[in-house]
């Protein structure tokens, strides 16, 4: 029956960066440095109010867009951090985490035959999606660029094709963010001009030099802004992600929600509850212990002679291969082979990431003490 798929599901392929993992998962003596998840426990005080959720019964649906006061809470969140300003009845959808908030909010806005325009290198979760819908990618190469993905690169890109453009940051995998000046010259492009942004900034907690600013500060009526909890409160498995957007928009993303999974889980909602109000601040002893990592982190690449950028927040450095005339899969799969250290190649982040190799620094100081020393060792060899 195989031949009856969906085609778009069948040209279609598994993560890169799931699928490098998977194929090191269980080596001995292997040390991992692929996936992005904070090696954090889930605050004690969220697990508790997940507990108490479970003993009161708070166990049924929710409204779609999840439970009130979530909202209510979420929205004076990105208030209190980054100035905006979102209606909790009808501009906020609590979503099965980030990536059920871009995949409503693509099935949404996107038809066939439009153009999504995208940073490269980038996430791989997006490219999949646009083509779900019958939509084209167009990837902008911002590796000549700092990977500062900037309103003079993404003008030469716009065609009366163009429906969205997608701004994520700090970037995965670049660690890399956008400044004011930045975003309002984005503003300024895109102000007369019906084209949808979706700004991912599941990371925004976690810029290390400086406080995050949306794009929906400055083009609002335009933006769909994704945000969660995975990284900024270590709750990955909860999956709870929010989606902000103008009432029309939002309202109309509302409907594919309703349709996907009725609700957010109830119990992770109470969770998230606890995670906004009491838990805040929650991610501020994170990113200081991830600052100190990065920052040991980029003094160990430096003295290995690596090209690398230091990252403005997330919890990746993006480094390009100083191997000559090698792809970044076989460079990867060498890694592994000869030093037991598995990091994810680049061309899992599009074809504009192949040369680069992905470090995620979600690990304690101790693996990655041993990994750089095998990365220098490796190195050392060759």
């Amino acid at each position: 029956m195989e031949y009856l798929i969906n085609k778009k599901v069948k040209d279609i392929e598994i993560s890169g960066i799931r699928k490098f993992s998977n194929m090191v998962a269980g080596k001995k003596d292997m040390l991992s440095l692929t996936i992005g998840q904070p090696d954090f426990p889930t605050p004690d005080h969220i697990k508790e109010a997940a507990k108490k959720a479970i003993d009161e019964d708070f166990t049924t649906y929710t409204h779609n867009a999840g439970d009130l006061s979530l909202r209510e809470a979420a929205s004076n969140f990105v208030n209190q951090k980054y100035g905006l300003n979102y209606n909790p009845q009808s501009e906020v959808i609590v979503t099965a985490g980030a990536s059920e908030a871009i995949d409503i909010a693509f099935r949404t806005i996107l038809d066939e035959g439009v153009e999504v325009i995208l940073p490269g290198p980038v996430y791989p979760g997006y490219e999949p999606i646009v083509r779900l819908c019958g939509a084209d990618p167009v990837y902008v190469d911002i590796k000549d660029n700092g990977f500062r993905f900037t309103a003079e690169l993404i003008a030469p890109y716009i065609t009366n094709k163009t429906r969205c453009i997608v701004l994520p940051y700090p970037s995965n995998p670049t660690g890399v963010s956008l400044n004011k000046q930045e975003l309002l010259a984005i503003a300024e492009l895109l102000k007369d001009k019906d084209i949808f942004v979706l700004a991912d900034e599941i990371y925004s907690e976690l810029l290390f030099d400086a406080d995050h600013i949306s794009i929906g500060s400055f083009l609002r009526e335009k933006t769909i802004v994704i945000n969660g909890l995975s990284k900024s409160h270590s709750m990955t498995g909860w999956r709870i992600g929010f989606l902000f957007a103008p009432e029309s928009i939002c309202q109309q993303i509302l409907k594919v929600h309703q349709y996907n999974v009725t609700c957010a889980s109830s119990v992770s909602q109470r969770a998230a509850l606890q995670a906004l109000t009491v838990g805040i601040n929650d991610s501020l002893e994170m990113k200081e212990e991830y600052k100190k990592r990065r920052d040991y982190l980029y003094s160990r690449l430096a003295d290995m002679g690596l090209e690398v950028i230091n990252p403005d927040g997330a919890f990746y450095f993006f480094i390009k291969i100083p191997v000559a005339g090698t792809s970044s899969f076989d460079f990867c799969l060498d890694l592994v082979e000869k030093a037991n250290l598995a990091v994810v190649p680049g061309s899992a982040f599009s074809a504009l990431g192949e040369g680069y190799f992905r470090i995620s620094f979600a690990y304690s100081f101790d693996t990655l003490k041993e990994a750089c020393d095998r990365l220098a060792a490796y190195l050392a060899s060759h």
